[in-house]
């Protein structure tokens, strides 16, 4: 038999996502424009500009992909990859200049 327990909250109350309607446009929004898809290729990186591996007195340091911190940079890349999928799929284009 199982019990139920009921939610834990913090003291502060529960969280409130302030990005919440940001994020949920940018997954609902449609790529229905030749030029918009293009400009969204071209605006968001395939990959994170800020990862790099830097070499110094014959030691590697690495520095991590920072725009995993960026709080919609799931919603952009999905926005990216739409972008992409309607170049592909609805104008027949070839997007090889997109990718890295």
């Amino acid at each position: 038999m199982s019990t139920l327990t009921p939610p834990v909250h913090s003291r502060s109350g529960p969280r409130i996502d302030l990005l919440n309607p940001l994020r949920n446009w940018l997954d609902h929004l449609e790529v229905r424009d030749r030029t918009f898809a293009h400009l969204t290729c071209r605006l968001i990186p395939c990959c994170c500009p800020f990862e790099r591996d830097l070499s110094l007195f014959g030691h590697t340091l690495h520095i991590p992909a920072l725009c995993k911190l960026n709080p919609v940079y799931d919603q952009l890349v999905s926005l990216r990859f739409r972008a992409l999928a309607y170049l592909t799929d609805v104008c027949g284009e070839d997007v090889t200049r997109y990718i890295c």
